[in-house]
C-alpha cells in the first residue's frame, strides 16, 4: 500500500476515465434539451462547494437529517446489531456516518464510496484515526455502477448507508434500479439505512436552491469548469447563470445551466452551439412523501422496516430490508 493511503485497510480507484467522461458529456450536449451527468459535480473544487452548501441556513436538509439521526441513533444502532460492517454510498464527509458509527455496538468494518478520489482520501484517513478498531476501506466509484466491494470478515448484518436524500437525483425508475443493485453489495439478509427529502411548500425548496449567498450557483458552474480543465472544453464560465425551480407536476427541483447569449462551445474537436436562454439540466431532486417512497423501495424488493420523520417533516430516514 502507497504512502498516501497507508492508514487505510484496503483503497480500490474503480473512476470512470476522461475518455468515458468525455463521451457522456458528448451525449448529454447533442440530446435535446441538453444534459449533463450530475455525479460529474464532484471533483475536489465540487465536494468543497458542496460542503459549503450544507451549511448554508436556507439549505435544511442537512440539519433535518443530521437532527434525526442524532435523535434515533440508538435505535438504529439496536436494529442493526452488533459486528455490523457498513457500506456509505456518496460518503461526502461522512459526518453522519460518525454519528451512526458512534452510536453502533462494536461494528466491524467500514467502506466509503466516493468518485472524488481526493476527497474520499481524506475523509477515510481521518475515520481510520478516529476509530482504530474499526476497518476502513475506501472505494473510488461511480456507485450508480457495479463495483467491488472488499472482502468483510464477521457474521453482523451488512448496511448500506445512502444519506443526504441523493437517492432523489435519481429518476423513479433510476432509483429502483439502484435500489435492486443495492441489495447485490448487502447481500439477502442485508439492509439499507437511506435518507429522503419529503414534499413540502415550494417557497422552502425554492430557497435551498437558491441560495442568497452563490454558492449553489459556484456548485453548477463549477461542472463547467470542470470540462474545461479535464476535458479541454471551451465553455465561458461568464456566458452561463444558475437556474433552480420546483416542478410540482414531477415533484423534483431542476437544476440548469442558463446560456447568456448566443455562442459556441469546442469539446474533443467538435463544436457545440448555444441559443440565448437555451439551457443544460445539470440535476433532479426528487421529493416523496413517505408513502410514496415505501411504495418505490417495494417496487425494488425491499420492505419498510421502520421510518423516521423528523419533528418539522421536511425529512425521512427509512430502513429498509430485502423482502423473503
Amino acid at each position: 500500500m502507497n504512502q498516501e493511503v497507508r492508514d487505510l485497510a484496503s483503497f480500490e480507484d474503480a473512476r470512470p476515465d476522461n475518455i468515458e467522461m468525455l463521451a457522456e458529456v458528448r451525449a448529454g450536449l447533442l440530446s435535446t434539451p441538453k444534459t449533463l451527468p450530475c455525479k460529474y459535480f464532484y471533483d475536489e473544487r465540487g465536494s468543497d462547494l458542496f460542503q459549503k452548501i450544507c451549511d448554508l441556513p436556507e439549505y435544511y436538509p442537512t440539519r433535518a437529517e443530521t437532527g434525526l439521526l442524532k435523535s434515533m441513533a440508538g435505535e438504529i444502532a439496536e436494529l442493526i446489531g452488533p459486528g455490523c460492517q457498513m457500506i456509505e454510498y456518496g460518503c461526502g464527509s461522512s459526518e453522519k456516518m460518525r454519528i451512526v458509527l458512534s452510536a453502533l455496538i462494536e461494528p466491524e468494518s467500514f467502506t466509503a464510496v466516493d468518485i472524488s478520489k481526493e476527497h474520499l482520501l481524506v475523509v477515510t484517513e481521518a475515520l481510520s484515526l478516529e476509530y482504530p478498531d474499526l476497518m476502513v476501506h475506501a472505494v473510488s466509484a461511480d456507485f450508480v455502477r457495479p463495483f467491488a466491494v472488499p472482502a468483510m470478515v464477521g457474521t453482523g448484518l451488512r448496511v448500506g448507508f445512502f444519506p443526504g436524500s441523493t437517492i432523489g437525483n435519481f429518476t423513479h425508475e433510476g432509483a429502483i434500479e439502484f435500489l435492486i443493485g443495492t441489495k447485490e453489495v448487502v447481500g439477502p439478509n442485508g439492509a439499507m439505512l437511506i435518507g429522503v427529502d419529503l414534499k413540502k411548500d415550494e417557497r422552502i425548496l425554492h430557497a435551498a436552491y437558491n441560495d442568497t449567498q452563490g454558492v449553489t450557483a459556484a456548485f453548477n458552474l463549477n461542472l463547467l469548469a470542470r470540462l474545461n480543465r479535464e476535458l479541454g472544453a471551451t465553455f465561458d464560465l461568464c456566458h452561463f447563470r444558475h437556474d433552480a425551480f420546483y416542478n410540482a407536476e414531477r415533484s423534483r427541483i431542476e437544476m440548469y445551466l442558463v446560456s447568456l447569449s448566443e455562442q459556441t462551445v469546442t469539446l474533443g474537436g467538435e463544436v457545440f452551439s448555444f441559443q440565448k436562454d437555451e439551457t443544460i439540466h445539470t440535476e433532479n431532486s426528487y421529493k416523496y412523501s413517505p408513502g410514496e417512497f415505501r411504495a418505490l423501495a417495494a417496487r425494488a424488493g425491499y420492505k419498510t422496516t421502520m421510518t423516521w420523520i423528523d419533528t418539522n417533516s421536511l425529512f425521512g430516514i427509512y430502513f429498509l430490508q430485502p423482502q423473503t
